[in-house]
């Protein structure tokens, strides 16, 4: 069903398959009474998904971390034992 903006749900299956991720570029080629759709030909390398998402959260973080504080996060410890060292 295409919503009142004309949007369009692909459904998993399908985007897997196609490798459409969020924030995919995609082109819709009309022929006769159908389309079809595909990831736009300029889309970047599937390598570069990770500048897609560094993209998408560059500036949203709102927590002032030191370097030592967020690698104590990231093996279960906390800040105070960050700022300790």
């Amino acid at each position: 069903m295409i919503a009142s903006k004309g949007q369009v749900t692909i459904p998993q299956e399908v985007r897997i398959r196609l490798g459409l991720l969020p924030h995919t570029e995609v082109e819709i080629e009309v022929a006769g009474d159908h389309g079809r759709i595909r990831k736009a030909r300029h889309a970047a390398h599937p390598d570069a998904r990770g500048n897609i998402a560094v993209r998408a959260l560059h500036g949203k973080a709102n927590a002032r971390l030191s370097t030592a504080e967020i690698m104590a996060m990231t093996r279960g410890r906390t800040r105070r034992d960050a700022s300790a060292r």
